[in-house]
């Protein structure tokens, strides 16, 4: 949550903001701290490099974590959460990923020790995550599958 939070900050953007929205307020943040902007005997260079890997950190985190980038990516989720089992998984400071065994891994965001731990003892992980985790969480894709469909 820590992270989501401070990518908005950059960003002054709502948990409702549009990606062309992000886009354009991503283009103007890059026009202002790219860091070709500034000469290499200019001593706010490495303010620059620091700002503007930052700034391109939290605009790809956002998308990825955008309504609009997961309703473009409803049915690959939908399949995946649905048929695919689950290889492992890890949860630390609140964010759970999960690791399918097609090699796809997803993180979710502000998942509460308690429901970690109720997952550990689940008689059927899949569908405890199926009930408790994929649709009731902000999540984003990490990596891909490996296997084509």
């Amino acid at each position: 949550m820590k992270r989501i939070a401070a990518s908005r900050k950059i960003f002054n953007a709502t948990s409702s903001v549009q990606l062309s929205e992000l886009k354009t307020t991503y283009r103007n943040l890059m026009k202002e701290w790219h860091p070709d902007k500034f000469r290499e005997s200019d001593e706010k260079l490495a303010e620059a490099e620091a700002v503007s890997k930052s700034i391109i950190e939290a605009y790809h985190f956002l998308v990825s974590i955008s309504p609009e980038t997961h309703a473009a990516n409803a049915a690959e989720y939908t399949q995946l959460t649905s048929a695919a089992p689950i290889e492992d998984y890890d949860y630390k400071n609140q964010v759970l990923k999960i690791i399918f065994q097609n090699g796809a891994v997803y993180e979710y965001f502000g998942v509460p020790k308690s429901i970690f731990n109720k997952m550990g003892s689940a008689a059927t992980l899949p569908r405890f995550a199926r009930r408790h985790i994929f649709h009731s969480y902000t999540y984003r894709e990490v990596s891909k599958s490996n296997v084509s469909e």
